[in-house]
């Protein structure tokens, strides 16, 4: 599955206004509650905050991956978030925070989780990319960008 076919221009948020690590996925919480796959916004909000307080999913490089695993969503959902200004997130690399994806899978989906965190981290490792991402100027062209890049890269 590619992240392009899951995360619609809807479900982007581009120059996302936030504070702090709580507020940035309580606002990519609220860009999905009305996502056809969300049953239980409220059981997807516990399993993403209970997932944050085992260890900060702030992965490096400007780039934070938060997600969860609960029945209150149907099937894969996905939002992402280009932050107008830099959050801590405490990152594994202490650096702050630009970009986010926001990643929520029913509890039976756990393989499928897996290869769409990893297929996440590979697209956003690349520097330049991610400097794609942080230039670029709607949802649609963040959805464009993403769509180019996974064309690269095989099915999982």
């Amino acid at each position: 599955m590619k992240i392009s076919t899951i995360l619609q221009p809807h479900y982007i948020r581009h120059h996302l206004e936030a504070s702090s690590k709580d507020e940035v996925i309580r606002k990519m919480l609220e860009t999905i509650r009305d996502h056809p796959n969300i049953e239980d916004i409220e059981k997807v909000s516990t399993s993403v905050f209970e997932r944050e307080k085992i260890m900060s999913t702030g992965v490096g490089k400007g780039i934070a991956i938060p997600h969860g695993k609960s029945e209150g969503v149907a099937d894969i959902v996905a939002a992402l978030a280009v932050l107008k200004t830099p959050i801590d997130f405490q990152s594994l690399d202490g650096e702050p925070v630009r970009l986010v994806v926001l990643l929520a899978a029913r509890d039976s989906m756990v393989n499928l989780h897996i290869k769409l965190l990893s297929r996440i981290s590979r697209l956003l490792n690349k520097d330049e990319f991610r400097e794609k991402l942080l230039n670029s100027t709607s949802a649609e062209d963040l959805s464009r960008l993403i769509q180019e890049e996974e064309e690269q890269y095989p099915e999982i």
